[in-house]
């Protein structure tokens, strides 16, 4: 009974075998829809191999090749959920990160997108340091900080031309908190002068205004650096979609998958 098992097993894994590598045909021919159900069909042959989680990933990153980006999130959470403890997890926070990341269009209304970007990519700095992956997930938040500052900016700008003190207060404050490292900064602390000078906040607003000097030291934003800000705004944006549509360089980040 024992050598009818082993070769039971030995014939299914040949035809999971077999399966993946015609996804893979597949996927290099261009068929990505019929390369994601022979990945399906791989995983499903033999569930136990280690190369049935590989061929969840695979499934994922077949649809993520040509923006099926619904199926891809279906395949990438099935895979995490399926697979919790599977070494090769990394790739998929990074594609589940770039594909919320490719879905900002714009930073007004995408706000969910933005955000659950950032959560991948803050997974990975955080469990995968030392991966291939890391740096380009900092350099990604790095953007998205950009963006998400740019909202508060403009949100804040609001505020101010409305009159509206506290609540363009409170954005500013939140720029200079959460996103002190973007070029929003500078402009956000001289406005917290400003505003606590206006409300006859003295010294908050020397405390600002000595961050101000201390971290900038000139006064470059107050004398020439006013930006107009929507042409920023969007510019945030277009960096984003310039950097959005690199798949091709993916493709040698997953040949560890493919071997």
């Amino acid at each position: 009974a024992s050598d009818v098992y082993k070769r039971q097993e030995v014939d299914m894994e040949m035809q999971m075998s077999n399966a993946y590598k015609e996804g893979y045909f597949e996927l290099q021919r261009g068929d990505v829809l019929l390369a994601a159900k022979k990945f399906n069909e791989a995983e499903l042959l033999f569930p136990q191999s280690p190369w049935a989680a590989k061929s969840a990933i695979m499934a994922a990153y077949a649809y993520y090749t040509q923006d099926y980006y619904g199926d891809t999130i279906f395949e990438l959470e099935r895979y995490l959920v399926t697979y919790p403890n599977h070494k090769d997890k990394v790739y998929a926070h990074f594609l589940l990160g770039m594909v919320f990341y490719e879905q900002i269009v714009d930073e007004k209304k995408d706000l969910k997108s933005i955000l659950d970007s950032k959560e991948q990519f803050e997974i990975i700095i955080r469990d995968y340091p030392s991966t291939e992956f890391a740096m380009d997930a900092k350099f990604k938040i790095d953007l998205i900080n950009e963006i998400l500052a740019a909202k508060e900016m403009y949100i804040a700008r609001y505020y101010l031309k409305k009159t509206k003190w506290i609540p363009a207060l409170n954005r500013f404050k939140t720029v200079v908190k959460d996103y002190n490292t973007t070029i929003y900064t500078e402009e956000a602390l001289h406005r917290l002068v400003e505003i606590n000078y206006r409300l006859g906040l003295i010294n908050e607003s020397k405390k600002y205004a000595s961050t101000l000097g201390y971290n900038y030291q000139s006064s470059d934003w107050y004398k020439n650096s006013y930006k107009v800000f929507n042409k920023d705004y969007r510019d945030g944006v277009k960096e984003l979609q310039k950097d959005k549509k690199k798949k091709i360089g993916l493709i040698k980040r997953f040949k560890g998958l493919f071997e």
